[in-house]
């Protein structure tokens, strides 16, 4: 039997100005976004050529999850964006206003810069090495 984990959950603040963000400044693909109430809709956006996982968008609904924006891992970096070509990426984060706050690196693991989303989610841009 093969699995795999199809949606990474993302709090935020209001799903538009997410979309705004994640297709207008990471390039990433709108797959879904479907109303569900008033108040809620099903929001999954994935970069271009991910098969398989997708973030879904969703917006606070109490003060709990208000709480958590920006920070759903108490600081860490929290995903990993790979990239195939790290400088064609990262030039064009940087032009569209990505915030990076820590440049870019060589690891033995691959070119690595941190950046954060629209609510200070920390991020790897990642290019791997060929050892991974």
């Amino acid at each position: 039997m093969k699995q795999h984990i199809a949606h990474v959950a993302l709090v935020v603040n209001d799903y538009d100005e997410a979309i705004d963000f994640y297709v207008g400044k990471l390039n990433f693909k709108l797959m879904e976004d479907s109303k569900l109430s008033e108040t809620k809709r099903w929001v999954v956006v994935r970069p271009p050529g991910a098969a398989e996982c997708s973030l879904l968008l969703a917006k606070a609904a109490n003060e709990e999850q208000k709480a958590s924006i920006g920070n759903q891992t108490g600081g860490r970096v929290f995903l990993f964006l790979f990239t195939a070509d790290f400088w064609r990426d990262y030039k064009k984060m940087q032009k569209k206003g990505v915030n990076f706050i820590r440049p870019p690196k060589e690891e033995g693991y691959g070119t690595v810069a941190v950046f954060e989303d629209l609510y200070g989610n920390k991020w790897d841009l990642l290019q791997p090495s060929e050892q991974i």
